[in-house]
Order: C-alpha cells, then structure tokens, then sequence
C-alpha cells in the first residue's frame, strides 16, 4: 500500500508523539522518583496544583480515562498527599486538592525538573522550543475538533 502524502504526515506525527511520550514518561518517572511519587501521581497533583479539581475534570486535562484518575487520586488520599473536598458544583463528585504533604512532594521534585528545563534549553533554540510546543497544542486542539464533529 502506498500512502499519500497527508496519510504519511499523520503516521509520522503519531509515531514521534508516540516515542516523545515515551521519552516523557521515562523523564518524569525520573523526576518524580525524588519525592517519592510515581508520574502518575505527579501528574495528578499538579493538575490541581492551582485549584482543586473533580476526577473527571483532571481525566479531561490529562486526556486519561476517569477511572484511571480515581485509582491514584484514591493512593494519594491514602497517602496523605490530597484530600477530597466538598464540590459546591456537584454533591457527590468531590474535587481533589494537595496537601502540605502534596505541596511538598512537588516542592522535591523542582530543583530536577528545573535542570532537566534546562539542559533541554541549552540544546533547543527558545523560539523554536516554543512555536514546537504551540503547534503540538494545534495538533491536539485539531484532533479534539476532529473527535467531537464525527462523534468519537
């Protein structure tokens, strides 16, 4: 089978997100190891480092199932790193907050995730770094786009 040129674009664009996740996820196994987190829970904590969040409000941010948000978010309640909060939006979907324990973990991990920031910024040009990160937001908002209009 021979692909057209639009059909390589989108093989290749979905193969190096692949291997860029990949390679994203072994670096924050990494980072996260120093507060003793896994990624997992990283991710979690810090998608309401700012705000607390509902599970299904984290699962949409992250792009995860919401079941998958709901086992960790259970581990990091257990473990004394967030706690479930009453949602005055919603009784019975509880929003998820850090604690000072959460806030400290995170705290931990900064000081690796600022030289790992770093030693990616001394071999990418910033603008080039940023209009990257903008188009794989496009990239992104475009497959949303096209998921809601044929109903995926």
């Amino acid at each position: 089978m021979t692909a057209n040129p639009t059909q390589r674009l989108l093989s290749d664009s979905a193969l190096t997100v692949f291997r860029l996740n990949g390679q994203f996820l072994a670096l924050a196994e990494e980072l996260a190891a120093s507060a003793g987190l896994t990624a997992t829970r990283w991710q979690v904590l810090g998608a309401v480092l700012r705000e607390p969040a509902s599970v299904s409000e984290i699962a949409r941010i992250m792009g995860i199932t919401r079941q998958s948000v709901q086992r960790t978010a259970d581990l990091l309640v257990a473990d004394g790193l967030a706690e479930y909060r009453d949602n005055p939006a919603h009784r019975r979907a509880k929003l998820v907050a850090p604690t000072s324990a959460g806030y400290d973990a995170l705290d931990r991990i900064n000081p690796a995730h600022r030289l790992a920031a770093q030693a990616l910024a001394e071999r990418l040009d910033p603008e080039e770094w940023r209009r990257t990160v903008d188009a794989l937001q496009k990239l992104s908002t475009t497959l949303a786009e096209l998921d809601t209009e044929t109903g995926r």
